[in-house]
């Protein structure tokens, strides 16, 4: 849902910025998102259904400004993953950046309802919506 959501933010701001998501497990690859995360993401005006779940690899330290990670254990196997080529100033907890939910794990809904989805999605579109309008008022 992150991924959907940004990009979004992104068009909606026209801002020049790339977004991709990766999973640091090879459970899901090459699958879109659960069939609640499409939901709920339709649902709020944003189709993720075109999207396909990929393994997190080392070059993307390199490739990418910024690396959010959804949860502390996810944080820790990126630094597993990019070994001695990890960049802990790249590297951040997605909620650090939401206003009231620092040093927390996004929350996983995978085993729950429909319910849990929502309140994923709300949590991760207020993360999302700091982080641009962060950026957005640098420049």
């Amino acid at each position: 849902m992150a991924e959907g959501i940004l990009r979004n933010m992104i068009i909606s701001n026209n801002l020049p910025w790339e977004v991709d998501s990766a999973g640091t497990n090879g459970y899901h690859i090459g699958e879109p998102p659960h069939h609640l995360s499409q939901k709920v993401a339709k649902k709020n005006g944003i189709d993720i259904g075109l999207q396909l779940s990929r393994k997190f690899v080392a070059a993307d330290i390199d490739r990418y400004d910024i690396i959010y990670a959804m949860a502390a254990d996810v944080m820790a196997d990126i630094q597993q993953i990019c070994g001695n080529v990890f960049d802990r100033n790249k590297v951040k907890l997605f909620l650090d950046e939401h206003p009231t939910l620092q040093n927390q794990d996004v929350p996983d809904p995978w085993y729950g309802d429909e319910d849990g989805y929502d309140d994923a999605f709300t949590i991760i579109n207020e993360t999302c919506a700091t982080i641009t309008k962060q950026y957005t008022a640098k420049n």
